[in-house]
């Protein structure tokens, strides 16, 4: 479903190599985790996989589409979340909805019942109606969510995508994102959680400085860099030597961890 080969960006007159031949192979029903410090690559792996940026050498398949030969096709394949819900604010919630589906072709007949369904699922359905300059960053986030999933696409790419939302919301987007592996589709998604990815991913990758330094599920990474029973956390700071930030573990993602642990997601 997807695939990155020797993808490299450089900046700054080949001075700085953001990411560094980077080669990847996601398969369809694979939620993967994609980690790594700030700095390490992972917004520009994500905004080239999107087609947002146009690779210094390399190559984004997403779907079986070249990103650089048929962009308008890979593009079509995939639904993206960047890691700031920055949107138009003068439109409402549904006005941005219906721009979306008229974007990616969703049949009139299907849209509202889409958009109902997942306005919904958020709780955001008594908010479409309101300008979007009115609306919280958590229900900014949600909508961005909704428009991601509106036409379905194969493949989800997501960047820091629980960032703001509530604990009810983080919830039921981990609950979304498994289901849609579940039905053959592919997922792969950036964060700074590291407690989500151990606890949800099929495999994970660690990107530093740019190159992808480890690859696996959680058994091999743990199997191939633990001497005991480290979490991914302590791994991920052995591997990187990075600071976790702060914001690692709020409250808001610890209560849908636990939602988590009490209800499995159906696999």
């Amino acid at each position: 479903m997807i695939e990155l080969n020797h993808l490299t960006k450089v900046y700054h007159q080949g001075q700085v190599k953001a990411v560094d031949d980077l080669n990847l192979r996601v398969q369809a029903g694979e939620l993967f985790g994609f980690l790594g410090p700030n700095g390490a690559g992972k917004t520009t792996t994500i905004k080239m996989m999107a087609g947002l940026l146009t690779p210094t050498s390399g190559e984004v398949i997403i779907n079986g589409h070249n990103m650089a030969r048929d962009p308008l096709a890979a593009k079509g394949s995939l639904g993206f979340v960047p890691d700031n819900p920055d949107i138009w604010e003068k439109l409402t919630g549904l006005e941005y909805l219906q721009f979306l589906a008229d974007v990616y072709r969703v049949p009139a007949a299907a849209r509202q019942a889409r958009v109902e369904e997942l306005a919904a699922t958020f709780e955001l359905q008594d908010a479409l109606g309101d300008n979007i300059q009115s609306y919280s960053h958590g229900m900014r986030q949600k909508l961005v969510l909704i428009g991601a999933l509106i036409h379905r696409p194969p493949v989800l790419i997501l960047d820091e995508p629980m960032v703001g939302l509530d604990p009810s919301s983080a919830y039921l987007l981990m609950d979304i994102l498994r289901r849609h592996c579940d039905a053959g589709n592919t997922v792969f998604f950036s964060t700074h959680i590291l407690e989500v990815a151990e606890r949800l991913c099929d495999r994970v990758g660690i990107i530093n400085k740019g190159r992808l330094v480890t690859l696996g599920t959680m058994e091999e990474i743990k199997a191939r860099h633990s001497q005991g029973e480290e979490t991914l956390e302590q791994i991920f700071l052995e591997i990187t030597g990075a600071n976790l930030p702060p914001e690692r573990m709020d409250l808001n993602t610890s209560k849908a961890l636990n939602n988590l642990g009490q209800h499995a997601i159906p696999r």
